[in-house]
């Protein structure tokens, strides 16, 4: 017994804090484990029903946060005149701050979740969104709005990196396309189609109706997750199942291989930042991942300067462009992320079957490519000498290569970090809202300065600076890179 009793302490950390090898013998009798690969508690041996009412919940979280995030875009002149908005730039402040609060929390939140869980974090998040989302359409001043703004970004953030933990949680790699796809749409349409909702919304009842539109609506899917959100992360599923067997049984010496690393509270936290600072592959495709949301988002805060400025639509029918963002996206996924997925399973196939992050790399070289036409095409048709078709054309190959790459980013950080997704994805997503809070900002001086033709070749410039290199630099290196991390599933 005292062998037994002193179990929990046979661990050795490694070099990273994440990786605890277990030194006692597989056989060992107290240790609860998943009763074979096959067992149905299990997350990943769910059936495919069950997986998908966890997993679409989860992304609708994800598509509403989104379309918060963008919905006031044509609401901003209006917002300005009513609560008196000194300039321009502070305007778009009161937009684009909800990222900053969304850049912060995954970094906790995620590694939380590898604590106690998914769904608790997830919940709990999703009502401090409710509150100050709401708090927005009360907002009296220029700073009552931005500090609202700001903290409902807090809260809207608890998808974000939790999605791709669920992800790696559910399905195994041969499977995640189209979930993954699933998880990257729900915010890009909410992105698009939020505006849209704005326009309409602001120009028939008032701007404050476009936060408690979405509160509503995240309230009503909050409900809809109490019923059927599950936990999925399998260490807490078989601590629960430890601490069940420990009742029925009287045997307090039962443990999992995850008790002692998915306790302590200060590793958790740190790891997000740890995988940042230590991890080339998370360094770079996060750079470019955040490069590609900046600018969409500043696509999505200019947009009515193009529909109403160039082409002098009113506020709501220039929203109904955003519709262009939403085909390019519907197309990308249909041709695009199923293609990707094509490309993957050949690569397998003749690799005996056995995957590799690096079969999701092949579609990244190419779209990377689509991203800068997008961007040269959207910029230099945005005239009154030609027709309003070609912006929006422009706008939908944009978007489309952007949702293709996203996926396929995501795609290559699950399956190298696994277990440990949710922190991988945390750590992407610091960049990846940074740039999402800091480029929009830009926006009145790089358009004013350069014009929207000469503005957007800038951008396109450097996505084929960032966004060519990366892919084909992991192709010859990733596997390398993987084999040198504690983290990484080499």
């Amino acid at each position: 017994m005292a062998n037994n009793a002193s179990s929990s302490e046979k661990y050795l950390e490694t070099a990273g804090p994440a990786n605890i090898v277990p030194l006692i013998p597989p056989t060992d009798p107290n240790l609860v484990t998943w009763n074979g690969p096959d067992d149905p508690q299990n997350p990943k041996n769910w059936p495919a029903r069950k997986k998908w009412m966890v997993f679409v919940p989860m992304s609708l979280y994800n598509l509403l946060s989104s379309m918060s995030s963008a919905t006031v875009a044509p609401a901003l002149s209006t917002i300005g005149e009513d609560l008196g908005f000194p300039n321009n730039t502070l305007l778009i402040l009161s937009l684009s701050v909800f990222f900053l609060g969304s850049a912060i929390v995954p970094l906790f939140t995620a590694p939380v979740s590898e604590m106690i869980g998914r769904v608790p974090v997830l919940l709990t998040m999703n009502v401090v969104y409710i509150v100050f989302n709401t708090a927005c359409g009360a907002a009296k001043s220029p700073t009552q709005l931005i500090i609202f703004r700001f903290l409902a970004g807090l809260g809207a953030a608890g998808p974000y990196g939790i999605g791709s933990g669920m992800n790696s949680d559910l399905f195994e790699a041969h499977e995640r396309g189209k979930a993954i796809a699933v998880f990257t749409l729900a915010p890009l349409i909410g992105t698009a189609i939020g505006p849209i909702t704005g326009g309409f919304v602001v120009q028939y009842v008032s701007w404050r109706w476009c936060f408690y539109v979405i509160s509503i609506a995240i309230a009503a899917i909050q409900i809809v997750g109490l019923i059927l959100l599950r936990e999925t992360y399998s260490p807490v599923l078989l601590k629960r199942k430890a601490a069940r067997l420990r009742k029925s049984t009287q045997n307090h010496n039962l443990h999992t291989e995850h008790d002692r690393a998915s306790t302590r509270l200060k590793t958790n936290l740190i790891r997000p930042f740890r995988l940042l600072t230590t991890q080339p592959i998370i360094q770079v495709l996060s750079l470019y991942l955040a490069y590609l949301n900046g600018i969409l988002y500043l696509m999505v805060a200019t947009f009515p300067d193009v529909w109403t400025g160039i082409y002098h639509e009113s506020i709501s029918i220039g929203s109904l462009n955003y519709l262009s963002m939403t085909i390019g996206l519907a197309i990308a996924t249909q041709f695009g992320v199923r293609f990707a997925d094509k490309i993957y399973h050949r690569l397998r196939a003749k690799n005996n079957g056995q995957p590799k992050p690096e079969f999701r790399l092949p579609m990244l070289c190419v779209i990377a490519v689509v991203v800068p036409i997008g961007l040269f095409w959207y910029g230099w048709s945005a005239r009154t000498s030609i027709h309003w078709i070609m912006p929006n054309i422009g706008a939908a190959i944009y978007s489309g290569a952007t949702i293709v790459q996203l996926v396929c980013v995501q795609g290559y950080l699950i399956d190298t970090y696994q277990v440990y997704a949710a922190s991988a994805m945390a750590s992407v997503m610091v960049l990846r809202n940074l740039l999402g809070f800091g480029l929009p900002l830009v926006a009145p001086s790089l358009y004013g300065n350069l014009g929207f033709a000469w503005g957007n070749t800038l951008l396109a410039c450097v996505a084929v600076v960032i966004g060519i290199p990366a892919p084909l630099l992991l192709w010859y290196y990733g596997e390398r890179l993987r084999g040198l991390s504690t983290y990484a599933k080499a």
